[in-house]
């Protein structure tokens, strides 16, 4: 098979591994997909999203790549090959990362070994000192993925799953404590500086709060840089592929709580209120949160950080910039005030008190 139609194959198959929620493929001349823009290291940046094989030896339901899918054509990287394609879209279309993912072929220590060997061509041989997001395969041994930490920027392994009983839902072949959680803890050790992230799939299988508590005990557990939520898509030949889709809006919904407890620092404890039989509400869950705990406008001159962050309309830039005003200038008296320090106002206007005025909370309506 010819280089150009394996990394035609290869970087449609990556397609699934996820970049973040408002990625979107960058269309270029280049004969193939795989380029996409992604935020990296607090920057915008050009990432080759690909996989170093398409065979894999493991039967997730989902998954066009598993040997449960009845169609897929089959190719593989050597790593040379993958390195001088890598090289070629850095140096003519301004590829600035690599994102290597892979199916798991016959083992994973085997695809792991080409997948390692393919970054040191890079970073040896081409001389690619920038991004690097290797994906770590479930099974993987411990010396692999530390060598693969030493020429990494970022690693991942995909948790799929809020728990085992899920997991098992899905794949027959991955187990969930030693195959994954176990990897996510060496890496944790590692000292990487982009850290590690991990990808849940939303499905039928799983609530909200199910994948939010799982979601939590990373962030705390393992220090995860990122959670990426991927909506379940049935895919043609596989076993699920006349299942329904996952609504985008849930995922999205997962995004935008997500946001709230590792940006926001609220609790989980704080969703409880908001659920409906484990499930979100069908809007934004800080309003959905205001709506179900505040039982008063809050003084916008007297509230402190962890008041103002739990308003709407408020982020924690904003939320410092009002207190900074009120420190260094005194109150706040118009709603114009609030809007040149960042606040939307009209999201805001039910929850908070300004000198005095108030709009009626919806609560009260």
């Amino acid at each position: 098979m010819e280089i150009l139609e394996k990394a035609k194959i290869l970087s449609h198959s990556g397609k699934y591994d996820s970049c973040g929620p408002k990625m979107c493929e960058v269309k270029v001349n280049s004969g193939l997909g795989g380029i996409y823009y992604a935020k990296a290291e607090h920057k915008t940046c050009r990432l080759f999203k690909t996989l170093m094989t398409n065979s894999c030896s493991f039967d997730c339901k989902y998954c066009e790549n598993s040997t449960s899918c009845k169609n897929k054509q089959k190719a593989s990287y050597e790593p040379k090959e993958l390195a001088k394609v890598f090289n070629h879209l850095h140096k003519n279309l301004a590829v600035e990362g690599l994102f290597l993912t892979s199916g798991i072929g016959s083992n994973p220590d085997k695809t792991t070994e080409s997948m390692i060997e393919a970054v040191k061509i890079l970073r040896n041989k081409y001389k690619f000192y920038g991004y690097v997001h290797f994906k770590v395969l479930p099974g993987t041994s411990y010396d692999l993925i530390k060598q693969a930490s030493f020429i990494s920027t970022r690693m991942s392994i995909n948790l799929e799953a809020p728990n085992k009983g899920v997991l098992s839902e899905l794949s027959s072949c991955k187990e969930y404590k030693t195959d994954i959680l176990r990897r996510q803890a060496w890496l944790s050790r590692f000292n990487l500086s982009g850290g590690q992230t991990t990808q849940m799939m939303v499905t039928k299988h799983s609530t909200d709060k199910d994948v939010l508590k799982m979601t939590d005990w990373e962030y705390t557990n393992f220090k995860l840089k990122r959670v990426y939520y991927s909506a379940f898509r049935p895919v043609e030949g596989t076993p699920l592929e006349n299942d329904k889709p996952e609504p985008m809006s849930r995922q999205n919904h997962l995004y935008n709580a997500d946001f709230l407890l590792k940006q926001y620092n609220f609790k989980l404890k704080e969703f409880e209120n908001v659920f409906e039989n484990g499930m979100l509400p069908k809007e934004d869950p800080k309003l959905a949160i205001a709506k179900a705990n505040f039982d008063r406008a809050i003084d916008i001159n007297e509230a402190d950080y962890e008041e103002l962050i739990r308003i709407p309309g408020i982020g924690p830039k904003t939320a410092n910039n009002i207190l900074q005003f009120v420190q260094n200038k005194g109150k706040i008296t118009k709603y114009e005030e609030l809007n040149n320090l960042g606040t939307f106002v009209d999201r805001a206007k039910p929850f908070i008190e300004v000198d005095g005025k108030r709009q009626k909370m919806l609560v009260e309506f």
